[in-house]
């Protein structure tokens, strides 16, 4: 089929189109159209190409999702080699090199131009007539692979040149993974049960290598420039090479902003020390620095040694990963409980410091790397990142490698140790005793909506429990103004003012005191729900799981949280000590039984800012009357009450078709049910 004109125009606009928008999108982080526009124009783009195949271009946005598998690369020798620097690591090193290329130059003080040192793939892409003909790796420096087709799937490098440029023009850069896009990537590896990958440079190396482009395309990588090789013809920018970087940032190449010209030593440790500073908060990795002289003419004059250049430096950062013996497992007890696995290491030098131990996370963590005692391990630490055990080098392990097991006891207070079905986190249930989790127990005990004792402040508790004055929320019950007032910060007012908030909490609802012992999946309403069905601590202390799965809302996972909380002898001695102390409620036999109220029996949701009232009042004002405000939506869900930015919640109550009230929808809803109408 011949292609007609109209058709022919549409295709180069809808080409110029897509390209711009990837440049906004990809280089700029600045796009100007939704993504549905954009996958529009994708579209029908494909559809005028198949149309028309004599329309096919190399050049098309179409290219970069990817084409047929390869049956291998071919070799690509580079016009201009592609050189390695050499590396320093100190500012002895940095001073030297200064020293050398001044002598060198016979001047006084030189200019360098300063930038990143990615963690990535060095690449060469070769451009004849503004068109992207070649792309090849690095290799051994002379000799690279042709890698052409996974390279035109990477959107932020242009596939065709706009302005004057050279009939050849070569452009040396890093092609790279964001550190988003790797979790991303890891995410769904994990989630097929494919390979996990240690870090961004192997999953980039991974994905450029590809014989199917089409791999290459899903795996989101990234291109920066930072230097050209040879160029034939006229329109280059020459004179230094930060010109040429402005040049090439003008041609629509990504070039990172992070670069600058500095002066002497002291500029460029002073860059170091800055970019060392922010590195952990950089979107890609980095491992250092590179310096090298602005002015190109100087280049010339420095020429090179060893096959790299005396003009530039790579000024390296201590390791991120490094290679160290796991000495041992144990695990750590958590503020709430949680039990963190931790590899207990052979003293590696990894991120600037000495590290001796690791995390592992959790149990399913620790068998999917199936790290053992004994094994050689990748450990990374990025920035004051906690350090982590990234994988096995199984080739190193020892015959006689301990697999490790999940202790059923705390490590801490020897209380029972449980995993909930469906959690990655193994727990202590010694919420009320256990020593690691006291701070965080005697904090939610004191808390306003539990038993509300003021005064009692996260610092305060720093002190009771660093001093071991408090061990158990039973323990504040025994605090004097003496053992307080020594305290910092605590005058004898403050301690006096104190015992009388702690004797006033003394006096509570029984939903208070259930909400306030901590029990895991067990909030207000939860506790509201236990206490009315019950009655009494004693109902609800001997109460089994069949038991507890009677109470309205509380189901299996809530029911088992709650007899495993109580069936925990330290829990239960610490609740004994309570109600010895003389913490009280209004208790009565049996199931609560009270007058029907309006709103018995219907469930409300809250999401969103309410124009005049706040949440707890509205919460407040439809639990007066019976309601019960839950914390998320499901079909048993009677109304949503929607305020300015509501989230997710108003947006599942649509699709359950659950009925949804503004402000004065709740108030005449409340009117209506106070004046004994049929709501």
């Amino acid at each position: 089929m011949t292609l007609p004109p109209a058709a022919a125009e549409r295709i180069a606009r809808l080409r110029e189109l897509l390209e711009h928008h990837n440049y906004r999108y990809y280089v700029l982080d600045a796009p100007e159209v939704p993504d549905a526009e954009y996958d529009r124009l994708f579209r029908e783009l494909q559809a005028l190409e198949a149309q028309y195949p004599e329309a096919a271009s190399a050049d098309s946005p179409t290219r970069r999702v990817g084409g047929a598998p390869q049956s291998a690369f071919a070799a690509v020798t580079h016009a201009r080699p592609m050189l390695s620097l050499n590396n320093a690591f100190t500012d002895d090193d940095i001073a030297g090199f200064d020293r050398r290329v001044r002598e060198g130059l016979k001047a006084e003080s030189v200019e360098y131009a300063v930038e990143l040192k990615f963690d990535g793939l060095a690449i060469s892409l070769r451009y004849e007539n503004r068109r992207l003909v070649s792309g090849a790796t690095r290799g051994d420096g002379a000799t690279g692979e042709d890698v052409t087709a996974n390279l035109r799937t990477v959107r932020s490098i242009p596939l065709i040149l706009s302005g004057q440029v050279p009939a050849v023009l070569e452009v040396r850069g890093e092609v790279l993974m964001l550190k988003r896009d790797f979790e991303r990537l890891n995410d769904e590896q994990r989630a097929h049960e494919g390979k996990i990958f240690a870090n961004p440079r192997n999953a980039a190396a991974g994905a450029l290598r590809q014989l199917d482009s089409r791999i290459t395309a899903s795996r989101k990588l990234t291109f920066f420039a930072y230097g050209v090789g040879q160029i034939e013809g006229e329109g280059a920018v020459g004179g230094r090479h930060s010109a040429q970087m402005d040049w090439l940032e003008q041609l629509r190449f990504p070039v990172n902003r992070e670069r600058r010209v500095v002066t002497g030593a002291e500029g460029l440790l002073a860059y170091y020390r800055e970019i060392g500073e922010r590195r952990a908060d950089l979107p890609f990795q980095i491992d250092g620095v590179v310096y090298k002289v602005d002015d190109l003419a100087a280049q010339e004059r420095l020429g090179f040694v060893s096959r790299a250049p005396r003009f530039a430096v790579a000024h390296k950062y201590p390791p991120e990963e490094e290679l160290t013996v796991v000495r041992d497992i144990d695990v750590q007890v958590g503020r709430t409980g949680a039990l963190t696995p931790t590899a207990r290491l052979e003293p590696v030098f990894v991120g600037g410091v000495t590290v001796t131990n690791a995390t592992l996370h959790n149990e399913d963590e620790v068998r999917r790397k199936d790290v053992r005692i004994g094994d050689t391990v990748i450990v990374r630490r990025a920035g004051d990142v906690i350090p982590e055990v990234m994988g096995v080098v199984i080739d190193k392990r020892p015959a006689g490698a301990i697999e490790f097991r999940m202790p059923k006891q705390c490590p801490v207070c020897g209380s029972a140790v449980i995993r909930p079905e469906g959690e990655a986190v193994s727990r202590c249930t010694g919420g009320l005793y256990c020593p690691a989790q006291r701070k965080q127990a005697l904090l939610h005990f004191a808390s306003r909506r539990a038993m509300d004792i003021e005064g009692l402040g996260e610092k305060l508790v720093d002190q009771l429990v660093d001093g071991h004055v408090v061990r158990t929320p039973a323990d504040l019950y025994r605090l004097d103004v003496a053992a307080l007032a020594g305290l910092e910060r605590m005058a004898e007012k403050s301690a006096a003012n104190l015992i009388a908030g702690i004797e006033n909490s003394k006096k509570t609802t029984l939903a208070r005191f259930i909400y306030a012992l901590g029990i895991r999946n067990v909030g207000e309403a939860t506790a509201k729900d236990l206490a009315d069905h019950f009655g009494s601590l004693d109902r609800l202390l001997g109460a089994n799981v069949e038991a507890l799965q009677q109470v309205p809302d509380v189901g299996p996972v809530v029911a088992e949280s709650i007899a495993r909380f109580f069936a925990e002898a330290h829990n239960r001695e610490v609740i004994e000590q309570l109600r010895a102390a003389g913490v009280h409620w209004h208790e009565h036999e049996g199931r609560a039984v009270a007058a029907p109220r309006p709103l018995d029996g219907r469930t409300f949701v809250l999401t969103g800012t309410l124009p005049s009232l706040a949440r707890d009042e509205a919460k407040a004002r439809i639990e007066a009357l019976g309601g019960k405000v839950a914390g998320s939506v499901s079909a048993k869900t009677h109304y949503v009450v929607v305020g300015a930015d509501p989230g997710s919640k108003a947006e599942k109550a649509a699709q359950l078709g659950v009925p949804m009230l503004d402000e004065n929808g709740l108030l005449e809803l409340l009117k209506c049910a106070t004046a004994g109408a049929d709501t």
